[in-house]
């Protein structure tokens, strides 16, 4: 498995991009900021089938990118590019990444590309830096959820300005995703290829609805958070400092319902 340090790939952006939903914003340069991703993991928040070995829960390396509305890494209730698949299968980022340079390439959407490494277990924390743009205000970033047949978490877009300014900290609870590439219902599941390939779903405590699911809850109404992402503005003088550590607080997603 590729570990990613820390990437922030600069693709070129021209007068001519054309504007889409993002338009509104009217910040007048660019900004940045560092961004904190906390796996809340852990096997007294979900203790169902919780993987301890061959391998152990954890997290794959984050991958991401700040780009307008004209391009979108993944979204709910459609398709997950081959690049999304090979990531949240195997967590091989080749594909993805020629997939969001030729976007950046062809039609101007991408702004840069940003990494963060993985985490070795359920719970604790990866952070790296990103630069937004007014016209690619958006943030979007996947992290492979492993073991598993094709989950994952992150976020679809996010967009980071407001009018004329861009916002000082963005705070967002993750769930899973299920990338609709493989029909795998544990997190061990082997191989098996989803055919027809189906749309990109949120995994709930109750859906899918199979008692064999990882994330099969059925006394609960919701999964507690799987993770977090924070992001925060940086202020010039603080470019290029070490972005401190977020306390987790060790039972804030911590599933009291007993399951049978």
């Amino acid at each position: 498995q590729v570990v990613w340090t820390l990437l922030v790939s600069l693709l070129g952006c021209g007068s001519s991009l054309p504007l889409g939903e993002d338009a509104v914003c009217r910040a007048e340069e660019l900004a940045k900021y560092s961004i904190i991703f906390t796996g809340k993991w852990s096997q007294t928040a979900f203790p169902k089938q919780y993987p301890l070995y061959r391998p152990p829960a954890q997290w794959s390396s984050l991958l991401g990118v700040t780009h307008s509305s004209d391009y979108s890494m993944w979204k709910k209730n459609e398709y997950a590019s081959n690049g999304v698949r090979d990531f949240a299968e195997k967590g091989e980022a080749w594909v993805l990444m020629k997939e969001i340079e030729e976007a950046g390439e062809k039609i101007q959407s991408v702004h840069g590309i940003f990494s963060a490494p993985a985490i070795a277990s359920g719970t604790g924390q990866t952070f790296t830096e990103l630069e937004v743009h007014p016209r690619h205000p958006l943030v979007s970033f996947v992290v492979r959820i492993i073991p598993s047949p094709d989950w994952f978490v992150g976020v679809d877009s996010l967009n980071l300005c407001e009018g004329d300014h861009w916002m000082e900290e963005a705070s967002v609870d993750l769930f899973p995703y299920d990338a609709g590439t493989d029909s795998g219902f544990t997190f061990s599941s082997p191989n098996f290829a989803t055919i027809p390939q189906d749309t990109v779903t949120e995994i709930t405590c109750s859906s899918p609805s199979h008692p064999a699911n990882s994330f099969y809850y059925p006394k609960l109404k919701n999964l507690p958070p799987i993770a977090q992402v924070t992001m925060v503005k940086l202020k010039k003088n603080q470019l290029g400092y070490p972005i401190p550590s977020l306390d987790v607080p060790p039972k804030s997603n911590e599933i009291i319902d007993s399951v049978s």
